[in-house]
């Protein structure tokens, strides 16, 4: 069973679950602008993805670019705001038993199907 974790708005993430929907494997949608992930559920992410959390961070939204360009965290804190401001995070993130991606370009959702 895969998860896709989803923003509906994004056209890069609805790219990604229709490649999820005609692979034919069975998924669960995962709105996380609605449903917010947890520490624990970030933190299991970031193993299976093998990143930091700082490699997830959408620099072109505004927020990162009006509070945190040029600005160094530490990992936990990179967490901290990436769960305060969901829309930081890259999209989507699909999700496996042991592994996980970013699909963008959707082919790496590919490899995770295998």
């Amino acid at each position: 069973m895969f998860t896709i974790y989803h923003n509906p708005q994004c056209k890069k993430s609805r790219a990604g679950l229709q490649f999820l929907q005609a692979s034919g494997k069975e998924f669960n949608v995962v709105e996380y602008l609605k449903h917010p992930l947890t520490e624990k559920e970030m933190e299991t992410l970031l193993i299976k993805l093998n990143k930091k959390p700082a490699e997830l961070i959408r620099m072109q939204e505004a927020y990162f670019k009006q509070n945190l360009r040029g600005k160094h965290f530490e990992d936990h804190e990179w967490v901290k705001i990436i769960l305060q401001n969901p829309k930081l995070l890259q999209r989507p993130i699909v999700e496996s038993k042991y592994k996980a991606v970013v699909g963008d370009p959707v082919e790496n959702i590919e490899s995770l199907l295998k």
